[in-house]
């Protein structure tokens, strides 16, 4: 089992309550935003490339029999580059109006960034509304559930109030499930020392929206199967 490492000051901290973090963080926040606008700006290249390539074949006089492919090229494009913008409105930043959301919005933003891949999802949160830190916790954790099924394999995202305490669980059960170094590195609350700084930049925003909530995150890696859990106070 790997246990996320925890400042002191979190791991003392009444679970109702949210920790100050400020001194122990391994990241700070200059850094940390230098991450996440690489990690968006990795996300939005290859659908906004993709938008321009297919403009650039409309435009070509030698390539009018591969109209109906560039139309469908830019609409699949353009659809992802929503679903990221939806995404990271949620799960990177607190840009909406919105102070809580209900499950099935949460479950549409995941369905939208992953639908297509290997991995199917089962989708196990029960009707509710969740707050922005619990929000961005289980959109995150569901994202990466699934990415730990690059082989296939199928991915259930659950939730439990237990003891006062919102649990978000996150089940990858494939032949290949597995999690990157950099991945382990981050969901630790661990520095990045090598790797690749886009593996590292998730599962480090996913352990600090759980320990700075007041919260604690484990993960488990065995064969074939990684799971998730994070407990959030309600």
């Amino acid at each position: 089992m790997l246990a996320a490492m925890t400042p002191n000051d979190a791991a003392q901290a009444p679970m109702d309550q949210p920790a100050d973090l400020s001194v122990d963080l391994p990241v700070d926040g200059t850094e940390l935003a230098t991450y996440v606008a690489a990690k968006l700006c990795h996300d939005f290249i290859s659908p906004s490339g993709a938008i321009v390539s297919g403009l650039d074949l409309m435009r070509d006089p030698t390539a009018q029999d591969m109209r109906d492919d560039a139309l469908s090229l830019i609409e699949q494009s353009a659809r992802k580059m929503v679903a990221l913008v939806h995404f990271a409105r949620v799960a990177f930043g607190a840009a909406t109006t919105s102070e809580r959301f209900n499950a099935r919005e949460l479950e549409a933003l995941v369905v939208g960034l992953t639908d297509g891949g290997r991995a199917t999802m089962d989708w196990r949160i029960a009707e509710g509304e969740f707050s922005k830190p619990q929000a961005r916790a289980l959109v995150n954790l569901a994202y990466l559930t699934i990415g730990a099924l690059p082989m296939g394999g199928n991915a259930v995202i659950q939730s439990r109030v237990e003891d006062g305490t919102l649990v978000l669980e996150g089940l990858a059960d494939g032949a290949r499930a597995r999690l990157k170094p950099e991945a382990v590195t981050g969901l630790a609350g661990q520095r990045l020392t090598e790797g690749l700084a886009g593996q590292w930049i998730q599962p480090y925003w996913l352990w600090l929206t759980v320990t700075e909530a007041g919260g604690a995150l484990e993960v488990t890696v065995e064969d074939g199967r990684v799971m998730f859990d994070a407990r959030m106070p309600l």
